[in-house]
């Protein structure tokens, strides 16, 4: 993926196995360009790749996905707006669990199950 199709990253909090990233979606993004003309919205399967990218890089993972597990979208992520992007390291179990969510809102979660093991 080029770097242009991520969003940018306004903060980030970086413990051992917690990440927290507050993101912008810009309307620029590729991924609002032709996903609905009325409301453009961000699709799912890029709210997936974010997290898995995001995870696998601050966690050391290759990212070879197994599984995903609990998968839920709660509420549309729409473009022009922030979202905090929170990654929970498993590393015993080869996997972390990402939520999207701005204060109370939920707007999606999961955990991703990798493949292989750590670097």
């Amino acid at each position: 993926m080029i770097e242009s199709q991520l969003p940018r990253v306004l903060e980030r909090q970086v413990e051992e196995q917690q990440v927290r990233l507050l993101l912008a979606l810009d309307a620029g993004l590729p991924f609002f360009q032709g996903h609905f003309p009325a409301q453009p919205v961000l699709p799912g399967v890029a709210q997936l790749d974010w997290a898995i990218r995001f995870g696998c890089d601050y966690f050391g993972y290759d990212a070879e996905v197994a599984t995903l597990e609990v998968l839920k979208f709660q509420q549309l992520m729409l473009p022009d707006t922030k979202i905090e992007l929170l990654l929970n390291n498993q590393p015993g179990q080869n996997k972390f669990s990402f939520s999207y969510q701005l204060g109370d809102s939920r707007f999606a979660s999961g955990r991703v199950l990798l493949a292989k093991g750590e670097h």
